[in-house]
């Protein structure tokens, strides 16, 4: 399959590093003009260096803003007013008890990870609708469908994400705009292997046995038996962005390596 989006122009929330850098990297290979975002300049910075490090002449601009903010959203909306492809991938997690939990890391959560991605689709959604073609993708998680017990929050907002992303889909319907969630399952990103890197320095051990250990221990429905790369995640990203899969739309598309227990 030879996809091309070659004209067309997308935007990866939170794509300095991880999924949303690999998402950011597979749509410019793919030939769109990519706008990545992170909340600070060098960060940015580094991202763009990176993706013209591995894509010589790759159409990419950067910018810095906290979309887990109003402002920062209406900022970004300042400098990139039009976008044919929207990739919703930021979002934060955070193992924590559910006793734990505050009301501030409540809120904290739900900004971030979804009204984030509400605010960008309210507003890019509706050029795309009038232009005839487009594509929204939320990155959700295994966690909407399996909440873990250990970050009841953060599987309570990629929930949130899939509500969202069908009652877009049905706004839209017929308008040449596809909306769908991408529910990746345990994925080798900064974030997640900054955290077994953390874990296994505090206990003396080496990070790839924690990661298995988490596999047996939280996840012992993957089929794969391991975390997936942030490039295996990626490539549904890209496919769906594609003219291919004009037809699917309204779906959520799992890249969980098996771990959701189910034949749908």
């Amino acid at each position: 399959m030879n996809i091309s989006l070659h004209g067309k122009r997308a935007l990866v929330s939170g794509s300095t590093a991880g999924i949303g850098l690999a998402i950011a990297l597979g749509l410019a290979e793919a030939g769109a003009d990519v706008v990545i975002n992170g909340r600070s300049q060098p960060r940015v910075d580094a991202a763009l260096a990176t993706l013209r490090s591995k894509l010589p002449g790759a159409r990419v601009q950067g910018v810095a803003a906290d979309l887990g903010t109003a402002e920062g959203v209406c900022a970004l909306f300042q400098q990139v007013p039009q976008v044919d492809i929207l990739v919703n991938n930021l979002g934060i997690f955070e193992p924590q008890g559910f006793f734990e939990i505050s009301d501030e890391a409540w809120s904290r959560f739900f900004e971030v990870n979804v009204l984030s991605a509400v605010r960008l689709s309210r507003f890019y959604a509706p050029g795309m609708a009038e232009r005839g073609w487009g594509r929204v993708q939320f990155l959700s998680s295994e966690s909407a469908l399996q909440i873990p017990a250990e970050m009841v929050h953060y599987g309570t907002t990629k929930a949130a994400l899939l509500a969202v992303s069908r009652g877009l889909a049905e706004t839209l319907a017929g308008s040449g705009v596809t909306v769908n969630a991408i529910l990746p399952g345990p994925t080798r990103s900064e974030g997640v292997g900054g955290y077994f890197a953390r874990l296994a320095e505090e206990q003396g051990v080496e990070a790839e046995r924690l990661e298995r250990d988490f596999i047996a221990e939280h996840r012992p429905s993957s089929l794969i038996r391991r975390l997936a790369t942030v490039e295996e995640v990626a490539s549904l990203s890209v496919y769906l962005a594609s003219r291919q899969a004009s037809a699917t739309t309204g779906a959520a598309m799992r890249v969980d390596g098996g771990v959701v227990r189910s034949i749908a």
